[in-house]
C-alpha cells in the first residue's frame, strides 16, 4: 500500500471515529404506563450532563421480557410486574444484584361519568370493557384477577364485552375517547384522560400489589452510564418526578 493510501485510509478512521462515538446510546426497555415521567426523567439525565442518547422502548411488560430473552439490546429494564423480571433472571438476562423495587401504583376503572358504576360488580352492565391483554400487559392480568376473585370475569368473557389493548395507554385511549363504556387502568394513566374520569378504585385485596420492578441487564451492568441513569432513577431526583405523576416510591 502507497503513503498516500495509508494516509487516506488514516484519515478515513479519525474522520469516522466523532460519527462512532455520536452513535453511542442507551437502549432501555420500561413498561408503558411509566412513559411520562420515564420521558421527563430522559431529559433530567441530559441536563445533569450526560452526552448520551437515551433510547426507551415502551411497550407491555411481557413483551419487553421476551424481546430482551431474545436477545434485543438493552442496558435497562423495568416491568410493570415481578413475573417478567422474575422470568429475566431465571434466563441470567439481568444483574440480581440491581433488582429493586422502583414504584408502586393502583388499578382503577375510568370512563365517562356515570353514577351508576361505583363499584366492581356494577360493570356487568356495560356494554364494551377495555383491559390490557393478560397473557402480556400486567395490568390486564391485575384486572382479570380482581374479575376473577369478584365472580364476574367469566360472565363478561362469555358475554363478550371485554375488549383486549395492546399496552394499558391503549385501554386508557379507548376510554377516554368513548370507544368502549369503560377501561381498567392504573391510576396513574387515569389522571391523563381528557375526559374520562375514575369511577371506582379497585379493592385492593382483590389483586396483588402492583410494583415496578427495575434493574440493569447484564450488558447494562457493564455500562458506565447505564448505571448513570439507574441511580438518576432511584434516586431521589427520580423519586420526586415518580411522585410528581402519582406513582407511591419506598417500599
Amino acid at each position: 500500500m502507497s503513503r498516500l493510501h495509508v494516509f487516506c485510509a488514516a484519515l478515513a478512521v479519525l474522520l469516522l471515529a466523532p460519527m462512532v462515538a455520536g452513535a453511542q446510546s442507551l437502549n432501555i426497555s420500561v413498561a408503558a404506563s411509566l412513559t411520562d415521567a420515564t420521558n421527563e426523567l430522559i431529559a433530567q439525565f441530559k441536563a445533569d450532563g450526560y452526552d448520551i442518547q437515551v433510547l426507551p422502548n415502551y411497550g407491555p411488560s411481557g413483551t419487553l421480557a421476551k424481546q430482551i430473552n431474545e436477545g434485543a439490546p438493552t442496558h435497562l429494564f423495568i416491568s410493570a410486574n415481578q413475573k417478567w423480571m422474575d422470568f429475566l433472571r431465571d434466563e441470567k438476562n439481568i444483574d440480581p444484584t440491581t433488582e429493586k423495587i422502583l414504584v408502586r401504583n393502583t388499578l382503577v376503572f375510568t370512563g365517562k361519568k356515570n353514577p351508576a358504576i361505583s363499584k366492581l360488580e356494577d360493570i356487568t352492565q356495560l356494554q364494551q370493557i377495555a383491559i390490557g391483554s393478560p397473557k402480556s400487559v400486567p395490568a390486564g392480568e391485575y384486572a382479570q384477577e380482581a374479575m376473577t376473585k369478584a365472580g364476574i370475569y367469566q360472565q363478561l368473557a362469555d358475554a363478550k364485552k371485554l375488549v383486549l389493548a395492546k399496552d394499558v395507554r391503549q385501554a386508557l385511549t379507548y376510554a377516554d375517547r368513548g370507544e368502549v363504556d369503560g377501561a381498567f387502568v392504573y391510576k396513574t394513566d387515569a389522571l391523563l384522560a381528557k375526559n374520562a374520569v375514575i369511577l371506582f378504585e379497585t379493592p385492593q385485596e382483590l389483586y396483588k400489589s402492583v410494583s415496578y420492578p427495575i434493574a440493569l441487564t447484564t450488558q447494562g451492568a457493564a455500562n458506565a452510564e447505564a448505571r448513570a441513569f439507574y441511580e438518576l432513577l432511584i434516586g431521589d431526583k427520580g423519586k420526586a418526578v415518580f411522585e410528581k405523576y402519582g406513582f407511591s416510591v419506598g417500599n
